[in-house]
């Protein structure tokens, strides 16, 4: 590699000729601090995802040191502000070129996880998806694993929940864009082959929706329940409208994936919450001793802030970082994503596996019911389907 590089040649159609390059043998790795580009929307519409995958991040470190397998890990954060594919890529051809990280991780929405997949397979650099959650993400590159989740592995248990529940049909309310997409197919597909029917499907966009006039449309199409994706912080805007629109009132029932009752924002959504069934891989409620700390540590160094769903992504996927520095001496590369792939642990979340072949999670899924607790309202499991794998759409 030359010795000066302007940044322009370097983002531009030089980018791949010099990522190559930079990946040091690992024999010079050690000594050298292990960098870990962190790309998280920390501004914007889905700036609390970014935040909560960040504060898990920095937990971790503070909770079990900052080195691994001989090199000392180092974040660097940079916020696409959630919206913008181009920025995400360009943030991740930043990191590698300019920056020399070791590997690539966060990413909050799919869009953005898609445009920063060709980087990753450039580079031969691991890409950990700590929260976006489309089945596709980990076919766009054998470099990404993902520690989050995948709508349909969370989709399909509340669709056959709703069955063994007796409800014959069910409407559809999901945001237009690829998760969303993943949920309602598999919601209908598991709900309609087992008997029931979808009598409206309804796609709400994704920047600045108004939910009222598609909950006004499910009132007055009369279904049983009503089946709802919205991505995480949305979930507010929504309960508050359910209610405002009377559909409790109306005899229909509210279920979803846990991203609807994000347990952050929960107790601000109050009484519309109450009963909400949904069905998803991590509660704030989970009852284990690895969940009970890493709740009691998250709130003590993040006053004011729940632990939810998408940190355990973040949490989880530090974990899986290090523990393959630590397996590999501080290995890069294609040694450091051999090392991840068929990693098992125990999680907050309860036992979990980075399947060798697919580079997905495999996790267990819970069955919970909003509660109130204590003052305080809580996503509490009532069943548990184990070591679940995405189920595709």
């Amino acid at each position: 590699m030359q010795a000066r590089v302007t940044r322009r040649a370097a983002l531009g159609a030089g980018a791949a000729a010099l990522i190559a390059p930079a990946l040091a043998a690992p024999a010079l790795a050690q000594g050298r601090p292990a960098r870990i580009g962190l790309i998280l929307p920390m501004t914007g519409p889905f700036a609390s995802t970014g935040r909560q995958v960040e504060a898990a991040v920095r937990l971790y470190l503070r909770q079990r040191g900052e080195s691994f397998g001989g090199r000392r890990l180092e974040i660097l954060l940079r916020d696409d502000t959630g919206t913008a594919p181009e920025v995400t890529r360009r943030l991740a051809q930043e990191l590698v070129v300019r920056d020399k990280v070791q590997a690539l991780a966060g990413f909050g929405l799919t869009p953005l996880a898609f445009a920063a997949a060709p980087v990753a397979t450039e580079a031969k650099l691991p890409m950990v998806v700590m929260a976006a959650a489309t089945s596709a993400i980990v076919q766009r590159s054998p470099f990404i694993l993902r520690t989050s989740f995948t709508l349909p592995q969370v989709t399909a248990p509340i669709a056959e929940w709703a069955l063994r529940e007796r409800v014959q049909t069910a409407a559809t309310l999901v945001a237009d864009y690829a998760p969303g997409l993943d949920a309602e197919r598999v919601f209908k597909a598991r709900f309609t082959g087992g008997g029931g029917r979808v009598p409206l499907e309804l796609r709400t966009p994704l920047r600045n929706p108004d939910y009222a006039p598609f909950l006004q449309r499910v009132r007055d199409a009369k279904p049983e329940a009503l089946f709802i994706f919205v991505p995480s912080g949305e979930g507010a805007a929504v309960m508050k409208q359910f209610a405002e629109r009377g559909l409790a009132e109306a005899g229909v029932r509210l279920i979803g994936t846990g991203d609807v009752v994000d347990d952050d924002l929960l107790n601000d959504m109050g009484r519309p919450a109450l009963g909400a069934v949904t069905s998803h891989h991590y509660s704030a409620a989970h009852d284990s001793p690895e969940n009970k700390a890493y709740v009691q540590g998250f709130i003590a160094a993040n006053p004011g802030m729940r632990p939810n769903f998408m940190s355990v992504g973040g949490w989880d996927g530090m974990q899986l970082i290090a523990e393959a520095l630590q397996a590999t001496g501080g290995g890069e590369g294609e040694a450091l994503l051999a090392a991840m792939k068929g990693r098992s642990w125990t999680s907050p979340r309860g036992p979990i596996t980075i399947d060798a072949e697919t580079r997905d999670i495999v996790q267990d899924v819970y069955i919970r019911r909003v509660e109130e607790r204590d003052g305080q309202l809580w996503n509490i499991e009532f069943d548990r389907l184990p070591a679940m794998r995405d189920p595709g759409t």
